[in-house]
């Protein structure tokens, strides 16, 4: 128990994969419920940690830094998106995944319908607050947490009824710390679950997938890897210190590698800004608006989906179609967020939109997981990037967390 916790998480990925390679499908089966509990449990938090960590949070900031910082969020979220599919677009076309390959025509791929950016919009804003809560409509969430927060902030400011807020917003900070009590003890249960669905993963995808289109999963790793090489330089100009930052984001990225959700790590990623010293004016908003809006690893997934699809095909892509890629992916990496099946729908999208055929998506679903594991630990990634600059950029100073205690830190990674 007094080992840090992103130390057993590391061990738990190792083990995981030895595992999952020597027993395969029949001990994936056996440990996925290990799994699934972990899902569970973060998913539990969820609701609790976003509403109560959003309303504190807007209410130690004033309405007029609320708005600033608003701005800032949106404007680093379509920015890093647009950026990581030229990203992808670069190191794809260097790389060129895909050559030499044929597709087959019988293939056959599901894809939800897209919703479309103005439907997605409206489904900010619940009709129902009690379903948004019961379905984890993120965004839901986030706008319900928005509006009884600002509500709050004026009855605290209001002549008349000042003392009744101030109340009310003690019992919600208190809540807040109740919900970080029992976050604590979820965390002591994290190595297990990544453990269980890390063998359960390779134990399904085996080795033998990997190596089908193992082209395409090198490709974009090493984009991945260009897009955090860009964060470390963003956070190097805004002075954020690249160690103390990375000593505290490394467990919601390992958590995000091995669950492949990003909403699922988010009382992780809210845990790790609190640890970095961030304000929870900052983190409580842009973290839980990141998780379903900033999706730069999709994004790059998007844009060496194109380029591999083209190849396979055999039509490489001309600038044009790169430059529509860029505009159309930014839009709907943003306008589907949190919708069921996004990652395939957006993929679906793009490709309609400049001409490859649907039908190369079903050979992506072969390598869902092992693309899905890098893309979501860098969605984690960009969020608590941006955080940190945005906190930066809004004069604060961010904790070494090597002045943590030691207890501390192996209770809470």
């Amino acid at each position: 128990m007094n080992v840090s916790l992103i130390l057993r998480v590391t061990i738990a990925l190792v083990l995981g994969v030895i595992v999952g390679l020597v027993g395969g499908q029949t001990v994936a089966n056996w440990l996925a419920p290990f799994g699934d509990l972990l899902l569970r449990l973060l998913q539990f938090l969820i609701v609790p940690i976003v509403l109560f960590t959003l309303m504190v949070g807007i209410n130690q900031a004033s309405q007029g830094s609320m708005g600033r910082i608003g701005r800032k969020v949106f404007l680093y979220y379509v920015g890093t998106s647009a950026l990581a599919i030229t990203v992808g677009l670069v190191v794809a076309t260097l790389f060129s995944p895909g050559s030499g390959m044929t597709l087959d025509e019988s293939a056959e791929v599901s894809v939800p319908d897209n919703p479309g950016f103005v439907q997605a919009l409206l489904n900010v804003v619940p009709d129902n607050i009690v379903s948004a809560f019961a379905e984890l409509n993120l965004l839901g969430i986030i706008f319900t947490a928005i509006v009884f927060g600002v509500a709050l902030l004026k009855l605290r400011n209001s002549e008349s009824q000042a003392a009744l807020g101030e109340h009310l917003y003690r019992m919600v900070e208190g809540l807040k710390e109740v919900t970080l009590k029992v976050m604590s003890g979820v965390l002591q249960y994290v190595p297990i679950g990544v453990f269980a669905i890390v063998a359960e993963t390779v134990g399904e995808q085996g080795v033998a997938t990997l190596l089908s289109l193992g082209d395409m999963v090198m490709v974009l790793y090493i984009a991945l890897g260009v897009q955090l090489l860009i964060y470390c330089g963003l956070m190097g100009l805004f002075g954020v210190k690249l160690g103390a930052f990375f000593r505290e984001a490394r467990t919601p990225m390992a958590t995000a590698f091995a669950t492949q959700s990003s909403s699922g790590t988010l009382p992780l990623t809210l845990e790790a800004a609190r640890r970095l010293g961030l304000s929870q004016g900052v983190y409580g908003f842009s973290l839980p608006l990141g998780a379903t809006m900033n999706m730069d690893g999709a994004a790059i997934r998007i844009a060496i989906s194109a380029v591999f699809a083209a190849n396979v095909v055999g039509a490489p892509l001309d600038f044009m179609s790169m430059l529509q890629i860029v505009l159309i992916g930014t839009l709907v990496s943003i306008g589907t967020a949190g919708v069921p099946g996004a990652g395939i729908i957006m993929i679906a999208t793009v490709f309609s939109q400049v001409g490859l055929p649907i039908e190369t998506v079903a050979l992506l679903t072969a390598i869902d997981a092992l693309v899905g594991m890098g893309c979501t630990a860098l969605n984690v990634t960009g969020d608590l990037v941006g955080t940190s600059i945005i906190a930066r950029s809004e004069g604060e100073n961010l904790t070494d967390s090597t002045e943590t205690p030691a207890t501390d830190s192996g209770a809470a990674g």
